[in-house]
């Protein structure tokens, strides 16, 4: 089959890797936001956020250094050895350190030593399958990639589930476990469920460490370093942009409502989650495609096509959400109590549709080695973050970090093209992308601030978007699918 034909079976994969665990997901936000109190939900959301920013320090860019290297090298087992290796050692290290100091984070953080310590092995696990996950997608193995990964998401739904609804009852048939059972505490149960999925799923990439031998090249280890620092920076800089306003909203907002306004916050982004899983799907496919297709004929033109369908496909989805916000808010946040946040759903949307054209554009960068662009535009993101978060957040509580989301992203998006026009001019059709965004942005406003509870003009508004798109790139389309490879 040619590139596209590949490339989206590929990303179709993926996506169920990434959409059907998400979904499963979903199935926590009602469960969650009907067990415990918007403020319980505020602290398991910075808990989670804590363990996003972790989970990057502890990968430093590994991961995308790994698909750089292992096309790269003569000898890709050399790769394999020298990566996995290095994250164990290092990983260990950080488990040894976070330990040892589990009181004094306890003490800052406010977060129990218990869930600290399940914190620190959900960490130390998730490490040490950076590189067999990266591994299987160099080799093109997506069907294993989700089956891992929707095992592991389906085994903590149903911990949860057990810990949070029929532990107790279990209890009468189970004597013997009513020493564990604890009513008062039962946000330990949530990181409990994570630690098991995450230790299950280990035990299923032992395989791979078992066909390793231990081989670090110096030498190796040297320039993937040297490759994957701008990377690590860039993934602070999103996490930044990604997590770090609910922990902002938590330390800058008044004591009395901080948790409970980071709960609403937390319930409400849920529902944009939608573009994310999408986005990230694309870019579990996309990553090492685009590295392989760097030496293809014509590439630029490729990447190209690529992104534009890529915002085509984000910008049918962001009006989808808009004209279901109604149900989906019932389906998926029980409590009235969260509704308040909702009005950030629209911004957030839009956000991460920034971020998804963001990775498309990072090609360039990463495959001309420039991977210092990546820190660098990242970075200002997340300046502009903090800095919004900072002045507005007093002011204006969540709605200021949802804004800052999108002025980050969007400023991202912004630089990277810019700077993409110096290095790798990408013939990118910015002026009709540009156009679609717009036309999708006025049509998802109209509706949710003017036909909100219509959901026949809802149809009729979804019809005219994908007629417009059908209309543009309908022979184009038609010509990419009867494209045959040579």
């Amino acid at each position: 089959m040619n590139v596209y034909k590949r490339l989206f079976q590929q990303t179709f994969i993926y996506g169920i890797a990434t959409v059907l665990p998400r979904m499963l997901n979903f199935l926590l936000v009602p469960l969650y936001t009907d067990v415990f109190e918007e403020s319980d939900y505020g602290i398991i959301s910075l808990v989670f956020s804590y363990i996003i920013i972790l989970n990057i320090i502890l990968s430093y860019g590994m991961e995308t250094a790994f698909f750089r290297f292992f096309t790269k090298e003569r000898d890709p087992q050399k790769v394999k050895n020298t990566s996995a290796w290095t994250l164990v050692l290092s990983s260990s290290l950080f488990l040894i350190l976070l330990l040892l100091n589990q009181n004094t984070i306890s003490d800052l953080t406010d977060i129990p030593v218990k869930i600290i310590q399940l914190v620190c092995g959900i960490l130390f696990l998730d490490a040490l399958c950076v590189i067999p996950f990266a591994f299987l997608r160099a080799e093109e193995k997506p069907i294993r990639f989700s089956i891992i990964k929707i095992l592991n998401v389906a085994l903590n739904l149903g911990l949860n589930i057990l810990f949070l609804l029929y532990f107790e009852n279990l209890i009468k048939w189970i004597p013997a476990l009513e020493p564990y059972y604890k009513p008062d505490d039962l946000i330990y149960y949530v990181f409990l469920s994570v630690f098991i999925a995450s230790a299950f799923t280990f035990l299923l990439m032992l395989p791979f460490y078992r066909n390793l031998n231990f081989q670090l090249d110096k030498a190796l280890v040297k320039k993937m370093l040297g490759y994957s620092w701008p990377v690590l920076v860039a993934g602070l800089a999103f996490t930044v942009n990604e997590t770090l306003d609910k922990i902002l909203l938590n330390y800058l907002l008044p004591q009395d409502i901080a948790q409970e306004e980071v709960g609403k916050y937390a319930a409400c982004y849920k529902l944009a989650m939608f573009m994310t899983l999408f986005a990230t799907a694309f870019r579990l496919g996309i990553e090492p495609f685009f590295f392989k297709q760097s030496t293809a004929k014509d590439p630029k033109r490729t990447y190209a096509q690529i992104t534009k369908y890529f915002v085509i496909a984000g910008c049918l989805i962001l009006l989808f959400v808009i004209i279901n916000i109604e149900w989906l808010k019932r389906l998926l946040i029980r409590s009235e109590g969260y509704y308040e946040a909702i009005q950030i759903v629209p911004i957030i949307l839009l956000a991460n549709l920034c971020l998804g054209i963001y990775h498309n554009l990072s090609v360039w960068y990463k495959v001309t080695d420039r991977t210092y662009f990546g820190a660098i535009i990242s970075g200002i993101g997340a300046a502009l973050t903090l800095l919004i978060n900072f002045i507005f957040i007093p002011i204006y509580g969540y709605y200021a970090s949802a804004f800052a989301t999108l002025v980050a992203y969007g400023s991202m998006v912004i630089l990277s093209y810019l700077f993409s026009r110096k290095y790798y001019k990408i013939p990118y059709a910015q002026t009709k992308l540009i156009l679609y965004i717009f036309i999708t942005t006025a049509l998802a406003a109209l509706h949710f601030y003017y036909l909100e509870s219509q959901w026949l003009w809802g149809i009729l508004l979804f019809v005219i978007l994908g007629a417009i798109f059908y209309q543009q790139e309908a022979k184009e389309i038609k010509q990419i699918i009867n494209t045959k490879s040579k």
